[in-house]
């Protein structure tokens, strides 16, 4: 079969299907998408899962973004400082030229953090576990801090295996947090930073954040 060729299918009487010719099903991946605001575990439970599939004996390889710099150059870190090695590539389909055929041919288990910051991700997420044969965890914000879409992690849910919410404790009155606010007044989507610029609320607090961020740029503007 071709490389990029289904595998030819054939129907039963009642239109449904009976047999998938060669062995391309039998080696299909999966995708398990970890959502959040920041500050919700969401790079713990990805480096939980990776550190399991490899004590299992699976090879294993975890890409960021380079974009992000925040902690370390060549690891994903928690912001409690936990480490793991990984790529820092500017997108995902540099891993495999990065690696080699042979080398990712080999790879079991593909983890994603921060995965919002890349454009192919759905692309790359669909080849992998349907054609590659791959296990990709991906962890990523699902909206950014204006609760609108962030970048393509809620594309990737339709081909997903497992979605999982987590959520953070609002750090204004120790609730649920579901929503990441942003402190300062930069209003670009992108703004690569931690604690000094968000922090996790629970909606109440994020409402009323916006509000006051609105009323202090009437101020400005005004002034």
């Amino acid at each position: 079969m071709a490389s990029g060729e289904f595998p030819a299918v054939s129907l039963n009487d009642r239109g449904t299907v009976a047999h998938w010719a060669g062995s391309g099903c039998c080696n299909s991946g999966e995708i398990h998408v970890i959502l959040g605001p920041m500050f919700a575990g969401k790079t713990t439970a990805l480096l939980r899962r990776i550190k399991i599939e490899s004590s299992n004996g699976r090879k294993v390889a975890i890409i960021k973004s380079s974009k992000d710099t925040r902690y370390a150059i060549d690891s994903v870190v928690t912001h409690d400082g936990a480490m793991y090695p990984c790529w820092a590539l500017p997108d995902l389909s540099s891993l495999r030229q990065e690696l080699g055929d042979d080398a990712y041919d080999k790879l079991d288990v593909i983890g994603i953090d921060e995965a919002q910051f890349f454009e192919d991700l759905y692309d790359f997420c669909r080849e992998a576990a349907d054609h590659d044969g791959k296990t990709v965890i991906l962890a990523g914000l699902d909206g950014d801090y204006l609760r609108r879409r962030f970048g393509s992690v809620l594309d990737v849910i339709p081909i997903a295996n497992t979605v999982m919410k987590l959520t953070a404790r609002c750090q204004l009155c120790g609730k649920k947090a579901s929503f990441t606010l942003r402190k300062t007044p930069e209003t670009e989507t992108e703004l690569i930073g931690g604690s000094e610029i968000y922090i996790p609320v629970c909606r109440q607090h994020y409402l009323n954040g916006q509000t006051s961020q609105a009323a202090s740029s009437y101020v400005y503007l005004r002034s």
